[in-house]
């Protein structure tokens, strides 16, 4: 045919009007939309151009038939149309990436009522049914219920839907725009787009966190309260609005937090607040003071009158304590007071500090008894009983102020007055002392405060800045000090001198050791011949006296017997001298009688052949010696005085 037409010469015409009738139905089905192709990927919003019903009265949507954009979507392939009645709007499906969070927000329904703030889904929550949506009550606004990851159907026409890739939505006028992208800012702002995580790495400080949920719809709060009581688990975790508020949850920063684990909670319902949790570490304990709770009893009992104690829940502060661990604590219901339960030292000293309570504490100014004004560093070491724990905390607040607006005046107060009582000298000498006094006193002073002290550790008291007074005082107790030690080291150096003298003369004793010897061994030898001779001078001393002892014994007993002769011969003699001087009385007889006596005698000493003198002189008493008898008859005038001396004489030998 073709060859037909060629020949012919019709083949560029027909040709011509082929493609023109093909351009003309083209554009004829395009302007009328009687056929429209819609991608997979894709969904189409049906706009009905003109209706008999007329148009939408009231809403967005046209849910009767109206001219208006229709509830119902077109999906993928060719769709008919009747010509110059409808147009479709190609659009893309929502996607929300996995593990994100997609945002819903309504163009038409029921406006929200006030105080609430997101719209309620708790009847109509498909949000792919728009025809059940509007005529279900459901609410214009954001929406409380969210999306996850995936591909969702919705109308765009109705559903502005926002996720942190993109927003969807039909066409939007300057207002609306404005608005949406405000709400943007806001998700932005608060996270939105992503779950909420809480994890504890092992070794990571940040890990160790909880969250503190804030909602931002419901009934509020009575004027009493801080915190929205906890409602129970129903609503799991803040994930679902709904159940949540049915449970009688308010608006406003929630009692219960959120620990480890990953949560998919709308933002605009509900806030998250990231906190650390408290670590209550070894050698504490943890004061609650709760903002929140119930009333309770007092349990602090009658002797205890400086505040309530109550059981754990309750408003005020718990009687027991936290122990050591960590705990997922809502620091807006209320505070948790660290208590040292070991032993912890506060210092009076600039620049030092023995804990985290006495970064104020200063050295103490005190006022001797004469007049020296020194600054004296201290330390005090204080143990609180971990049941005594919370008195501390309801009668100070906290420690810190229990140190600055107790113990400090009262620690300062008691040293100030022992100053006064001493001399500057006299509180140095006498550290050790004022320590142990401090000690018995302030341990009862401290027992006041639920405190047990332990010890005071007093340090040398030094001069304030400028003054020089106490350093010269201290320069002359130095001064003194030195010379009592240089007068003991004399000593010792005198002491050292001689024991290096009797070193040396050890040394040289040593060395001269075998002369030494030998001239020992001379020195005994002649010792110990001196000692004979001496012996042998002693023997024959002995011998000597024996010899003189019985030389004299024999004189004596032949003097004895040559006595006892001249006695016996005197006697004879002077009795005869007597018989005659009595016959011979009268002139011359006295001259007579000593002629007489004299010549006899001179007979007797002839006669016996008896010496005058004697030639050994013998001890002993004098009357038998010859010549003594003589002398007294040659001194006796009468015969009447010698017979009285004869008998003189015989008396010792009777």
């Amino acid at each position: 045919m073709l060859n037909l037409f060629s020949s012919l010469g019709w083949f560029p015409t027909v040709t011509i009007i082929l493609v023109a009738v093909i351009i003309v139905l083209a554009v004829f089905f395009s302007l009328s939309g009687i056929i429209r192709y819609i991608p997979n990927d894709r969904i189409g919003v049906v706009e009905k151009l003109w209706s008999s019903s007329g148009s939408v009265k009231a809403g967005l949507l046209a849910l009767h038939g109206e001219a208006g954009l229709q509830p119902d979507l077109r999906r993928g392939g060719f769709h008919f149309f009747a010509p110059f009645q409808f147009r479709v709007h190609i659009h893309p499906m929502v996607s929300v990436t996995q593990g994100r969070i997609g945002y819903v927000f309504a163009r038409d329904g029921i406006d929200l009522p006030a105080g609430q703030t997101l719209a309620d889904n708790s009847r109509v929550e498909d949000f792919r049914d728009v025809r059940s949506f509007l005529e279900g009550g459901g609410q214009k606004g954001p929406q409380r219920k969210i999306l996850r990851e995936g591909t969702h159907i919705i109308n765009p026409a109705l559903f502005v839907v926002m996720t942190e890739e993109a927003t969807y939505s039909l066409s939007l006028d300057a207002q609306e725009k404005a608005y949406y992208e405000q709400m943007r800012g806001v998700l932005d702002e608060r996270s939105g787009f992503t779950p909420v995580v809480l994890k504890e790495v092992a070794g990571a400080h940040d890990s160790d966190q909880l969250a503190i949920v804030t909602v931002q719809d419901g009934p509020g709060l009575s004027k009493d309260e801080l915190l929205a009581p906890d409602v129970g688990d129903t609503h799991n975790s803040f994930q679902e609005p709904e159940k949540f508020l049915a449970a009688g949850g308010l608006r406003g920063r929630q009692e219960r937090v959120l620990v480890e684990g990953t949560y998919y909670i709308n933002r605009l319902f509900a806030t998250v607040e990231l906190i650390r949790k408290t670590i209550i570490p070894v050698g504490y304990v943890g004061v609650v003071v709760s903002y929140t709770g119930r009333k309770g009893s007092d349990l602090s009992g009658k002797e205890y009158s400086h505040g309530e104690l109550v059981e754990s829940g309750c408003r005020g502060v718990w009687r027991d304590p936290l122990m050591p661990g960590k705990y997922a604590f809502n620091t807006y219901a209320g505070k948790i007071e660290l208590v040292p339960t070991t032993n912890f030292v506060l210092m009076w000293q600039s620049g030092e500090s023995g804990s985290s309570f006495d970064s104020n504490l200063r050295e103490i100014t005190l006022i001797t008894k004469d007049a020296f004004e020194p600054q004296l560093p201290l330390s005090v070491v204080v143990h609180i009983d971990y049941r005594k724990a919370p008195m501390v905390v309801q009668r100070f607040g906290n420690v810190a102020q229990l140190v600055e607006q107790t113990l400090d005046p009262m620690v300062s107060s008691y040293f100030k007055n022992v100053s006064q009582t001493k001399t500057f000298i006299e509180l140095i000498q006498s550290r050790s002392e004022l320590q142990t006094n401090a000690s018995a006193d302030m341990k009862e002073r401290f027992q006041a405060y639920s405190l047990e002290f332990q010890e005071v550790l007093i340090g040398t008291p030094k001069p304030q800045p400028g003054d020089t007074k106490i350093e010269n005082i201290m320069a002359q107790l130095r001064d003194r000090q030195i010379a009592r030690e240089q007068v003991e080291t004399f000593a010792q150096k005198q002491i050292a001198a001689d024991k290096e003298r009797e070193l040396n003369e050890a040394e040289q004793r040593a060395s001269k050791q075998k002369e030494l010897t030998g001239s020992l061994v001379d020195i005994s030898i002649k010792e110990n011949q001196g000692s004979a001779n001496v012996k042998a001078a002693e023997k024959k001393r002995q011998e000597i006296e024996a010899l003189a002892h019985a030389e004299k014994f024999k004189q004596e007993l032949e003097g004895s017997g040559r006595a006892s002769a001249i006695k016996s011969v005197g006697e004879a003699e002077a009795a005869a001298i007597k018989a005659k001087s009595e016959a011979l009385q009268g002139e011359g007889a006295d001259k007579q009688l000593m002629q007489t006596v004299m010549l006899r005698l001179a007979e007797a000493f002839e006669t016996s052949k008896v010496p005058l003198v004697p030639q050994i002189q013998m001890g002993g008493g004098g009357d038998t010696n010859a010549f003594n008898t003589l002398l007294s008859l040659m001194g006796s005038l009468k015969a009447g005085e010698l017979a009285q001396s004869l008998k003189r004489d015989e008396a010792p030998h009777a």
